[in-house]
C-alpha cells in the first residue's frame, strides 16, 4: 500500500479573505509558521520517502519546516498539486466573490465551473491533474512507500472526492483546514481514506507495519492489501499494541461473547 500524506498549506495574512490562486508573494504568517512547526513536530517519527510540494510559497514554506530535521531532505515541487487557476477571480476579495453568479455553482456544481478569464482553469481539470500527480507518485515510489504532499484545500478536496469514489459536486461536503492532515492508503483495488482534515493526532498508525509482508518475506498479496475490515476493524488499536489487526487476540482464560458488531 502507498501511504499519502496530503497536508494544506499553514495560514497567511490573506486566508479566508482573499483568493490569491497562483499570486506570486503571499507567505506564511506567524500563525502559519507556528502551525507548519507543530505539523512538523507530530510528522517527525514517520519516515517520508519524499516530500511533495506546490510550488507557491505558502505550501513550499509548509514542507520545508516538515523536511527540517531530516537529514537533508529535499522539498520537490510539483505543478500538478499547484493552486486551481482562479483566473479574473485571482486577487479579489470572498465578500465580493460571493455575491457573483459563479459562487453558487461552485457550492454546488463544481464540476461544470470554469473560472473566468484566459487563465481560468476548470475545476474537474484540475482534479484531473492532481490526481494523475499522485498516481505518478504513488508508481514513481512503489507500493510500501509513505510520502507527504502540501498542497491547498480545493486540490485536497477534489483529490479526496477521487478516493472516494465521490462526483467532484459533492467535494464541498469535505473540508481542508490550514496545516490539517488527510491520509490515504491506495491499494490495488481500493484507496482507503485513513483520516481527513485531522489536526491533533498522533502518528503511530502511519508506521510501517509487519503485516505488510507475508511471513516468507514476500509482498503479501493485493487481495489481502486491497482487503476492507468487516465488522469496523481495530483501528490503530491493535497495530499499537504489536499485534496484527487480522489475527484473533491471545486467549484471556475466560468465555468473550460472539458479538461482531462493529
Amino acid at each position: 500500500m502507498t501511504t499519502v500524506l496530503l497536508a494544506r498549506h499553514g495560514l497567511t495574512a490573506t486566508t479566508g479573505h482573499v483568493l490569491t490562486g497562483w499570486m506570486p508573494g503571499i507567505p506564511l504568517d506567524d500563525r502559519g509558521r507556528a502551525q507548519a512547526a507543530a505539523l512538523a513536530a507530530r510528522l517527525a517519527p514517520l519516515r517520508l520517502d519524499a516530500i511533495v510540494s506546490s510550488p507557491l510559497e505558502r505550501c513550499v514554506q509548509t514542507a520545508a519546516a516538515i523536511a527540517e530535521g531530516r537529514d537533508g531532505q529535499q522539498v520537490i515541487t510539483e505543478d500538478r498539486v499547484g493552486e486551481c487557476r482562479y483566473g479574473d477571480w485571482t486577487g479579489r476579495p470572498l465578500k465580493k466573490l460571493a455575491q457573483e453568479r459563479l459562487w453558487r455553482v461552485v457550492q454546488a456544481h463544481p464540476s461544470a465551473v470554469t473560472f473566468p478569464g484566459p487563465d481560468g482553469e476548470s475545476m474537474p481539470d484540475m482534479q484531473h491533474r492532481a490526481v494523475a500527480a499522485v498516481r505518478d507518485w504513488n508508481a514513481r515510489l512503489g507500493q510500501d512507500a509513505t510520502y507527504l504532499i502540501c498542497s491547498h484545500g480545493d486540490v485536497i478536496k477534489a483529490i479526496v472526492a477521487d478516493s472516494l469514489g465521490l462526483h467532484l459536486d459533492q467535494c464541498q461536503r469535505i473540508q481542508a483546514d490550514p496545516c490539517s492532515l488527510t491520509v490515504i492508503r491506495y491499494t490495488p483495488l481500493r484507496p482507503f481514506l485513513v483520516r481527513m482534515n485531522d489536526r491533533g493526532g498522533g502518528v503511530d498508525d502511519l508506521m510501517p507495519r509487519a503485516d505488510r509482508h507475508a511471513p516468507n518475506g514476500a509482498a503479501a498479496s493485493d487481495a489481502v492489501a486491497s482487503d476492507a475490515a468487516v465488522g469496523g476493524g481495530s483501528g490503530g488499536a491493535a497495530v499499537m499494541n504489536g499485534q496484527d489487526p487480522r489475527e484473533p487476540s491471545a486467549p484471556s482464560g475466560r468465555q468473550e461473547s460472539a458479538d461482531t458488531r462493529g
